[in-house]
């Protein structure tokens, strides 16, 4: 008997094998040929320009530029800061919807809305919408609270990066919401009952109980809401400042360069942003199997 289910089991798997071949070899060719094509002409093979030998030169001259130190900060403070507002803000949402989310579907269909429209179209939204011409500054205008709509603030293509924050916040809280709200949904309220039997406040069980059962799914939300922010580019290149940018933006304007010496400094950018995001997946995987109790995260 256990032989005849072992045969089953490893053809079910060359089966499921056989049947995700054509995917994984297409990933495989397009994404990691590409990768490899990349770290070669980084380090130093690139025979358009007539580079042919290998060297780390390209990413020496990246560590020594003061504009890359200026944006590899700027974009850990934006992604931080997105990725904190979007935790708080997607938490407090799923507690507030929590007992209504239960039972009532168009709820979790309108909190998936946002997650469904592209980050281009929101940042294209928030240039019509908060810029100094845009419908809430004339909006203002036309109420009295400005005396023109230019004495808006100014939360576009500012100094702070602002605007990048509003549109991550925006885009991120319904996600890291609908993470903690299926979560809670899945554990149920018994903990809850046990506590209240047990005498202990709303403030207690929102503290000892509902905190620490929603902190897997806050967790790994941000992790993954902060490789995204790291490393997108649309949002910081339509609502940031070109200096001192991102460093997707950075990347972009060197590939993109007529002159053809900038593009191995470029695509050492892009492994940098790569390799960081590696490693906050792989810390999202510690943290799922330490904080979950489970071998494989919950979302991949």
């Amino acid at each position: 008997m256990s032989y005849a289910l072992d045969s089953v089991r490893r053809s079910v798997h060359l089966r499921i094998a056989l049947m995700i071949a054509p995917a994984l070899l297409v990933v495989g060719v397009l994404f990691v040929g590409g990768l490899g094509i990349a770290i070669r002409q980084s380090i130093g093979y690139f025979p358009l320009i007539g580079e042919d030998d290998f060297t780390s030169a390209h990413y020496r001259v990246l560590f020594d530029d003061l504009e890359f130190h200026k944006s590899l900060a700027l974009t850990f403070l934006l992604a931080s800061a997105s990725t904190a507002i979007s935790s708080l803000a997607g938490l407090a949402l799923a507690l507030a919807l929590r007992d209504i989310a239960r039972c009532n579907r168009l709820l979790n269909a309108l909190l998936q809305v946002p997650i469904g429209i592209p980050h281009l179209v929101m940042a294209v939204a928030l240039l019509h919408l908060i810029t100094p011409s845009g419908l809430i500054a004339r909006t203002a205008y036309a109420a009295g609270l400005v005396k023109v709509p230019l004495d808006f603030p100014v939360v576009v293509n500012d100094r702070y990066g602002f605007g990048i924050i509003i549109a991550y916040v925006l885009k991120e809280t319904p996600f890291i919401a609908l993470m903690v709200l299926g979560l809670l949904v899945r554990l149920g309220d018994e903990y809850h009952c046990v506590a209240r039997t047990l005498g202990a406040s709303s403030w207690q069980r929102l503290r000892y109980v509902t905190l620490p059962m929603a902190a897997p799914a806050v967790a790994s939300g941000a992790l993954v809401v902060f490789a995204f922010a790291f490393g997108a580019f649309e949002i910081p290149y339509l609502l940031g400042r070109t200096y001192p940018a991102m460093l997707s933006v950075v990347a972009q304007r060197h590939f993109m360069s007529p002159d053809l010496t900038e593009r191995p400094e470029a695509i050492a950018i892009a492994i940098v942003i790569a390799t960081i995001t590696c490693l906050l997946v792989w810390l999202y995987m510690r943290l799922a199997r330490t904080l979950m109790g489970v071998e494989k995260p919950m979302i991949f």
